[in-house]
């Protein structure tokens, strides 16, 4: 890469080495499924179904911090200028929630940022709790609201008002994923009511021209994952991201790989099939290499 981009949507148990998981796996008596990665239109909810599988060896704080530790030495082979990494903490059983988080700071070492995400559907008291874990550690950057919601969560994005609130009055770091083949006006809530100051996906921001000049009124970056929203169904292919019209509007925009596992890519092989979208060029690039570097989640 001619330019250095930083990586700001990572998940932990979506990026492991394929290595480590069959080693984790072989560890723990556990059964790996023959096949483990994301395929084309397999849909969001079968998509988030196989996170089942890579959090089957990651319950315990020693394969969290192993897991952390090579994210990070990962991303200095990619040659990233930043890398941010995302979990779920109340998803890895094996010890208590904050017994997980400092694990995971301990295998990033101060190399990378950590955040937090709560899920779609979990109860406010959860999130509250998420950003009290948070609070008290400083390589904690952000929280985010991650996966989808469906018609059987008993919350909503605006029951985590408070919760958001709360932590940007922390000085702690909002994004949340918005707007993933859903209607825009969840980016709206989650820039209005949950302070996101970053949106992953994002990719119907441009159906609606209010909500695309509110992200462009408060300066939010978007978190662009084009090889996992061919996964999802959303895109057909990586090139038919609306990317390179994004950056025609002025917004700012980062590409991320958002599971290098599951889906398969690294953030050079990201890059390398967004720089064939319709449009792109070496000044788009650049930009979105600035953008990226800019976005990165920093507390004092």
């Amino acid at each position: 890469m001619s330019e250095r981009y930083a990586e700001l949507h990572r998940h932990l148990d979506g990026s492991l080495r394929a290595s480590t998981l069959e080693a984790l796996a072989a560890e723990q008596g556990v059964s790996l499924p023959a096949a483990v990665r994301f395929r084309k239109g397999m849909g969001l909810q079968a998509a988030l179904a196989c996170f089942e599988v890579t959090l089957s060896v990651l319950q315990g704080p020693d394969a969290v911090e192993r897991v952390a530790r090579e994210m990070c030495e990962d991303g200095v082979e990619e040659g990233l200028a930043g890398l941010e990494i995302r979990f779920a903490p109340q998803l890895h059983k094996g010890a208590e929630m904050e017994t997980i988080v400092d694990a995971a700071l301990s295998g990033v070492g101060g190399r990378a940022g950590l955040i937090l995400c709560a899920l779609y559907g979990e109860p406010p008291a959860l999130v509250e709790r998420l950003v009290s874990v948070a609070a008290s550690r400083p390589g904690v950057v952000a929280i985010d609201l991650a996966g989808g919601p469906h018609g059987g969560h008993d919350f909503s994005m605006r029951d985590y008002r408070d919760a958001f609130t709360r932590a940007r009055e922390l000085g702690i770091h909002r994004t949340v994923h918005a707007g993933e083949g859903r209607p825009p006006e969840e980016i709206r809530v989650a820039v209005e009511q949950l302070h996101a100051e970053r949106i992953g996906h994002g990719t119907t921001l441009l159906d609606d021209p209010a909500v695309l000049d509110l992200v462009l009124e408060r300066g939010v970056t978007i978190e662009a994952c084009p090889t996992s929203n061919v996964h999802t169904g959303i895109l057909e292919a990586p090139t038919d991201h609306p990317l390179s019209r994004w950056l025609d509007m002025g917004l700012k925009v980062a590409v991320c790989t958002d599971n290098t596992l599951l889906s398969d890519v690294t953030l050079p092989e990201e890059l390398s099939r967004v720089a064939r979208i319709d449009g792109m060029d070496a000044a788009k690039l650049a930009r979105i290499a600035e953008c990226s570097r800019a976005a990165l989640f920093q507390r004092g």
